[in-house]
Formats: C-alpha cells, structure tokens, sequence
C-alpha cells in the first residue's frame, strides 16, 4: 500500500486560497502508516541522530513511531500555552498567519543531534522555529524530514544548514 495515495487536497483550508494537504487518511490505513513510517526511518539511518524533534501536531504523529523504528529519544514542540513551567519559545509566520512554538527549558540537548520531521514543509516557518528551540537547548540540527513539500512555497530555502529531504514533492 502506497500512502501516498491515501492524501487528500482540501481547497481553501484554513483561508481562502491554501491548498491543505491531508495525510491523516494514510495514518488510518495501517500498512500506508507503516510504509512511510519505514519510509522516513531509511532517510534519518543516514543522519544518525541522538533525537528526532517533532512539531504539534502531525509532527507528533510521525516523529513519535519514527523515534522508537531508530531507538532514540523524541523531542515533541508544542504550541504556546500547553506546557507547564518554564519554557523556551519561537514565533514564526505560517502561509496563512503567525504563530509560537515552545519547548520544555528543562530539555537538555547540548552535543546532540537532532532531525526535525513534520507532515509537510510549506514555508518552512514552523520547522524554522523548531530547529531555533533546539539550538537554543544546545543541541544542533543534522537534518529535516517531511512526508510532502510544496516546492513552490520554497520553504526549502529557508532551511539553511541542514540536509533537506521530503519523500515527496508536488
């Protein structure tokens, strides 16, 4: 089963004009959500990392059977206001407005290696702050895995540093 045939396209969700790109039916489809799980695990092997860096909310779907497929650690980043105690933070402008991501300041990364991985990379805001809450926790980012770029929203650009790699492109 190819997940990839499991994605819808949703015209004018959140706004009018955006094109949203819905992975969920592939996670319902338990042989789709293994292929690309298994898909992810063979690309982030090569950049061996200590941790993977998971974004709310469909990062936290990806990143969490892609963390134990590889044996190592996730790091999930949540919106602003869902976590207790003291906190690092990032602002980021999405496509269609602005938001925050923060992380546990209690998170320790110093030395260590992380893979950020999200549904889709658009602008490339949301993993942008992501990578800027690890390097804040003193880790460094080796890489970015997604499921499905929008190349012409060319989020990959902004992404300087890293190895970029989405298992598909449209």
């Amino acid at each position: 089963m190819d997940w990839r045939s499991k994605v819808r396209t949703i015209p004018d969700f959140p706004s009018p004009g955006v094109l949203f790109r819905d992975v969920l039916p592939a996670f319902s489809d338990p042989r789709a959500f293994r292929g690309l799980v298994a898909e992810l695990a063979g690309r982030a092997r090569n950049l061996r990392p200590d941790v993977i860096v998971a974004p709310e909310a469909r990062g936290f779907l990806i990143g969490a059977p892609l963390a134990l497929e590889l044996g190592i650690g996730l790091v999930p980043i949540r919106k602003a206001g869902k976590l207790p105690g003291p906190v690092v933070a990032q602002e980021y402008a999405l496509e269609y407005g602005k938001s925050r991501l923060e992380a546990s300041a209690d998170i320790r990364l110093r030395g260590l290696s992380a893979v950020v991985v999200d549904d889709v990379l658009a602008t490339g805001g949301t993993v942008l702050a992501a990578a800027r809450l690890v390097e804040e926790l003193g880790g460094h980012v080796s890489g970015y895995l997604f499921l499905l770029e929008l190349g012409d929203l060319k989020g990959r650009e902004r992404l300087s540093g890293a190895l970029v790699e989405a298992l598909w492109s449209l």
